[in-house]
């Protein structure tokens, strides 16, 4: 039973920030059979008798006295369980828990806080921050093994959930490898994609949603024989009908992915026209979800602007030339061209801006910024005030 201790790190402890914790992408370790359970509490004595009251165990225990210690731990190993003591030194237990429940890379982290009394008040406040269990001291040894384990199966189907999702965006861009010609297509269509949310003023999770859609919009592509997907020469009639269920196979094989309810609109529906000529519904105007009308456009222009081998890549004014011939077909929501030609400018260098690892707060503030180089310095009441966007 291996024991780390932290105890040196105190006062010297970086900042929450400076640990990578809040709004990280920090992975969790899958929970086995041996879960790394980390202990927060100043008594030695307390930390002995919350081993001893999970008997002999091949789990591995991380010991600290102090939040900035455990925020140091959290940090530098992948916690499997916190359990914290209510009056622990700093912040505290309960503001620690809400912080750990907040931050993105920790919110399904278990968290046990422990009291040496029954306090109903503080129960309430730690539940309310988040805690998964608020136990009384001392700890009776054969329910707390099993609330333990309860807590490590979760954590261990919440992240095989994670992995799942991974192999799903793996499975996305083997589509893209397939066909060396795309390059970088799906990284493309999630940068635009979201740059167009924001400047629409969607919230954060339709954000999300278009990012992941940009990579997984034509992931039912994996399901379709290479002598369709890659034929040099035009579809037969038969071949095209096998094509277009690409829309609907990707949203099946996406559809158990609770995590993915968002983009699965965008998956379905991202080759419907706006006169409902489209597939594979025929859904008209503003039948057709929003995101999946803002992805199709950003997929239309990259595949434009694009060289493949048998066409050359358009300039961005040929490009939207061309969509804008779309409009008058009716096969394309006016307005939505009219946003993707507002923020044109951003696209236009030879390395379009990285803004991955910019908050929306940033992003927002960058379309403002490339607005008025391009000259357009008219108020747009579409683009959110960057003091008030998501982050």
């Amino acid at each position: 039973m291996a024991t780390l201790n932290y105890g040196n790190l105190g006062a010297n402890t970086p900042p929450l920030e400076q640990w990578g914790l809040i709004g990280s992408e920090l992975g969790l370790q899958q929970a086995a059979v041996r879960g790394k359970i980390l202990i927060v509490d100043a008594s030695d004595a307390n930390r002995r008798s919350v081993r001893s009251a999970l008997g002999e165990s091949d789990h591995e225990w991380i010991e600290t006295r102090a939040t900035s210690e455990a925020i140091a731990a959290i940090s530098l190993h992948r916690v499997d369980l916190v359990l914290i003591d209510l009056l622990v030194p700093e912040l505290g237990a309960v503001e620690f828990c809400r912080m750990l429940k907040k931050a993105t890379a920790t919110q399904f982290l278990p968290v046990f806080v422990m009291a040496p009394s029954d306090d109903p008040d503080a129960e309430v406040l730690a539940i309310e921050a988040g805690a998964d269990e608020f136990l009384i001291t001392p700890l009776r040894p054969a329910a707390f093994r099993a609330r333990v384990q309860a807590s490590l199966k979760r954590k261990a189907m919440i992240d095989s959930l994670d992995d799942s999702e991974t192999v799903l965006f793996s499975l996305a861009q083997s589509v893209e490898e397939r066909d060396p010609g795309l390059g970088q297509h799906c990284q493309r269509l999630a940068l635009m994609g979201a740059t167009m949310g924001v400047t629409l003023g969607l919230p954060a999770p339709d954000i999300l949603a278009l990012q992941r859609g940009g990579y997984l919009h034509d992931v039912g592509k994996v399901a379709i024989p290479d002598h369709v997907l890659f034929k040099p020469g035009p579809l037969t009639p038969e071949e095209w009908e096998v094509m277009k269920t690409h829309a609907e196979r990707g949203e099946r094989i996406c559809s158990s992915m609770r995590s993915l309810t968002p983009v699965l609109p965008i998956i379905r529906h991202h080759h419907e026209r706006w006169n409902g000529t489209g597939y594979p519904d025929g859904l008209k105007g503003e039948e057709i979800p929003l995101l999946a009308r803002i992805l199709q456009l950003a997929d239309i222009y990259d595949a434009l602007t694009t060289a493949r081998p048998y066409k050359r890549a358009l300039s961005p004014e040929e490009a939207l030339e061309i969509l804008e011939q779309e409009v008058q077909k009716g096969w394309r929501d006016p307005k939505l061209v009219a946003t993707l030609s507002d923020i044109l400018p951003m696209f236009h260098t030879p390395t379009p801006p990285d803004f991955a690892p910019l908050s929306l707060h940033a992003l927002a503030a960058s379309i403002e910024r490339f607005r008025k180089e391009a000259g357009h310095n008219k108020p747009n009441l579409l683009l959110p005030d960057p003091t008030n966007a998501h982050n």
